[in-house]
């Protein structure tokens, strides 16, 4: 029967050898965390900005019902120079929202074609902080809801785009 002898510097190199990470480990780690970080920062800033954007939709919504209320009272909305320019809707006509902080909101009268007797509008909300900046949507008289601008390019589309450039 043969005994195997056990001596302090065998025991010694089998704890060297074990008490650390190798540079190829660290490596395969750092590029694991540099693929996930590619993915996952991008995904979150999209995830940020439509969170952001529907600030536009809810504002853009509340302004065309604010405005229809308006309309059963005066039978038009506004002036050629103003959307809702009578003193009774004074608390909202400036189109400024004190609770809005990533877009700024505009109106105009007779924006269809041959209307002069303000029966016609569009609001706009135009992004201007943070990563709403760069999309642009409205809303008019009939509720068609539209994005102008999409990520900072120009569109013509339908509908109010969250994800993509297609309804």
């Amino acid at each position: 029967m043969s005994t195997k002898v056990i001596t302090v510097q065998n025991v010694s190199q089998s704890h060297r050898r074990s008490a650390g990470f190798t540079l190829i480990e660290v490596m395969i780690v750092v590029a694991i965390i540099g693929i996930l970080a590619a993915v996952a920062v991008p995904a979150y800033n999209d995830y940020i900005r439509r969170g952001q954007v529907q600030e536009a939709f809810s504002f853009l919504s509340d302004y065309r019902t604010k405005l229809e209320q308006y309309y059963q009272d005066n039978r038009n909305y506004g002036t050629s120079a103003a959307c809702a320019a009578d003193p009774t809707a004074n608390t909202w006509n400036t189109f400024a929202p004190s609770s809005a902080k990533y877009f700024s909101f505009g109106c105009a009268t007779n924006t269809d074609a041959g209307d002069t007797t303000q029966q016609s509008y569009t609001v706009t909300a135009t992004g201007n902080a943070g990563a709403a900046v760069g999309f642009v949507y409205t809303i008019n008289q009939n509720g068609d809801r539209a994005t102008t601008t999409f990520k900072g390019s120009a569109v013509t589309a339908t509908c109010w785009l969250t994800k993509a450039t297609t309804c």
